[in-house]
């Protein structure tokens, strides 16, 4: 059987562990909108580069 220090220590062991993952995933999806985020950006500069440059031939 555990002592009740012993498995205190577990818990908070375990807790902190999640709590780790849980700001490394948090970091993760923070890091990945920013991303998608810039890609649209360029991407919708680029758009509107083109449509410039098809009004300029007409």
């Amino acid at each position: 059987m555990m002592s009740g220090k012993r498995l205190a220590d577990m818990g908070y062991r375990a807790f902190s562990a999640s709590m780790m993952l849980l700001t490394v995933y948090g970091g993760y999806l923070c890091a990945m909108r920013g991303y998608r985020y810039m890609q649209r950006q360029k991407q919708l500069k680029l758009s509107a580069e083109n449509q410039d440059a098809e009004i300029m031939k007409d």
